[in-house]
């Protein structure tokens, strides 16, 4: 990924350590990407019906994860305060995303897959929040 480098490059310079915020950054795409592809692949499975938590879970996941992205991504004139609900929100969703998939993990390897993304943007939330002081 490229957030590394966007963030090291941009005009504003490094005012405080980032290191934490580029972790999130990634994590949120990541997760964005693992939980639409989740949705999708839960969609296709026989027992859809029976999936419709996961899928609704996956939808709103991805949706908070690529905005808190993109939030995150953007360094000029940052708005600390709506940063960190971005933050707090993807750190509300991702857990209770894991949770639903963990719940179908044995019959679906994507939501095992999808769990793991989401628990690993969580914590790299929560870390950002914790590291930057953004509340």
């Amino acid at each position: 990924m490229h957030a590394q480098a966007m963030i090291n490059t941009h005009p504003a310079g490094r005012t405080r350590d980032l290191d934490a915020l580029v972790r999130c950054v990634e994590a949120c795409f990541d997760c964005a990407q693992c939980c639409t592809a989740c949705a999708d692949a839960c969609l296709g499975e026989d027992m859809v019906a029976e999936l419709r938590a996961c899928i609704r879970l996956n939808l709103d996941c991805a949706g908070i994860c690529a905005a808190t992205g993109a939030i995150a991504s953007r360094q000029t004139f940052t708005n600390e305060a709506v940063l960190g609900v971005a933050l707090e929100a993807c750190a509300e969703i991702c857990p209770a995303c894991a949770a639903e998939c963990r719940q179908h993990s044995e019959r679906h390897e994507h939501c095992r897959v999808c769990a793991e993304a989401c628990e690993d943007c969580d914590q790299a939330c929560l870390h950002a929040i914790q590291s930057a002081g953004v509340h």
